[in-house]
């Protein structure tokens, strides 16, 4: 056996592939530590920990500080857990931004150049692609910002419709007034702003409200989109991905959504989704430690219901509940490729505040591997 060693490490090094995940596989659960290095930053320690469907009374293993999951047809709530605390919400922010983009009757099919402004204003966020002098039609600008999070993206079509950033941030925090939030306010269009907060319940409201613009719905589930700058002396393209690792796949019917992240909101998703045996669903996940834990937190709550059937208000959670030891999984959630049941939790900081961005080579930390790793997932730190 000792001699097969260096061949399997060589194979899993070829085909991308951490053993511990592949112990992971084989349900040995494990605690790894390991050392992780994202786009050039400071090497951090990230910790792999199998996490079951189920905690010890039946409930979804819900790792996130606050979350929600609504049945979207019936208006019934299948589970909570501190679904009234307020929270910065990042990049999520975009959503209620676009929304009133829209209202203002933006113009797609218009160019808006960027420029040094929007540079400076997105300076504290995650690496940009589009570059400033560079002219991009609105349309393109519109899936920047919800697929990829670009946050240059938001400042310039907000003065597309002739409105300044702060401007912007006002009318998102009148916008949340008018839809009857009243725990959801605005700092600043793009996440940055740690002044961007609202509740589990109340992002659940804002994104059942933006996915029935059928231009942010049809754009938050797509997979990939190639943008391309207007302008004749200058070839330049790029091809961004979702940040939203299931609408990158198919093994659920996505409805729309968004991610985000900084420092102070954690990983955080808003998704909405349509459920076989149950319907549309719309959940929210805010203030997760590891990047990955936001899409296994859907696996389990989407299987939960597949499982359980829930019926309105019997899934709401303790705190308490939620940060004991869980029991074994009566059945393996479905998730990315490979699965998060190993997932990744960051020991410390992710840069200095900086919301989600993804484009081509550089998505939201999903790796294929063998089919020895099916059901384990390599942890991902931004």
């Amino acid at each position: 056996m000792k001699r097969l060693a260096p061949i399997v490490f060589a194979v899993a090094g070829f085909v991308g592939v951490n053993l511990p995940d592949i112990a992971h596989a084989r349900g040995k659960a494990r605690h790894v530590t390991r050392k992780v290095k994202a786009h050039g930053k400071k090497r951090r320690h990230v910790v792999e920990r199998a996490v079951p469907t189920y905690t010890h009374g039946g409930m979804p293993n819900v790792q996130a500080h606050a979350a929600v999951v609504l049945d979207m047809e019936k208006g019934e709530e299948l589970f909570a857990k501190n679904a009234d605390e307020v929270r910065s919400i990042a990049s999520i922010s975009k959503l209620m931004a676009m929304m009133v983009v829209l209202d203002r009757g933006l113009d797609l099919d218009k160019t808006t150049v960027i420029v040094d402004d929007d540079r400076k204003l997105a300076v504290r966020g995650a690496r940009s692609r589009l570059p400033v002098g560079l002219s991009f039609t609105n349309r393109d600008l519109l899936h920047a910002a919800l697929m990829a999070s670009d946050n240059r993206a938001v400042p310039a079509l907000g003065r597309a419709v002739g409105l300044a950033p702060e401007i912007l941030a006002s009318e998102m925090s009148k916008k949340a007034i008018a839809l009857g939030l009243t725990h959801t306010s605005f700092g600043d269009p793009t996440g940055l702003d740690d002044r961007n907060h609202s509740t589990p319940r109340e992002v659940a409201r804002f994104l059942m409200a933006a996915i029935r613009y059928p231009l942010i719905a049809e754009i938050t589930r797509k997979a990939t989109y190639l943008t391309r700058a207007v302008d004749p002396r200058r070839h330049y393209a790029v091809e961004y991905t979702n940040t939203d690792v299931w609408a990158r796949g198919k093994r659920y019917q996505v409805l729309g959504g968004k991610t985000g992240y900084t420092d102070l909101a954690g990983y955080c998703l808003a998704i909405a989704a349509h459920l076989d045996g149950r319907g549309d669903v719309a959940m929210v996940f805010l203030g997760e430690q590891g990047k990955m834990t936001r899409f296994a937190d859907f696996a389990r709550a989407a299987t939960w219901i597949a499982e359980k059937k829930p019926g309105g208000l019997i899934g709401v959670a303790s705190a308490k509940e939620n940060g004991a030891p869980a029991a074994k999984s009566t059945g393996s959630s479905p998730s990315p490729s490979p699965s998060p049941s190993a997932e990744g939790h960051s020991t410390t900081g992710s840069g200095p505040g900086s919301n989600e961005a993804s484009a081509t080579g550089s998505a939201a930390g999903v790796t294929s591997g063998s089919a020895a790793a099916t059901g384990a997932l390599e942890a991902a730190a931004h």
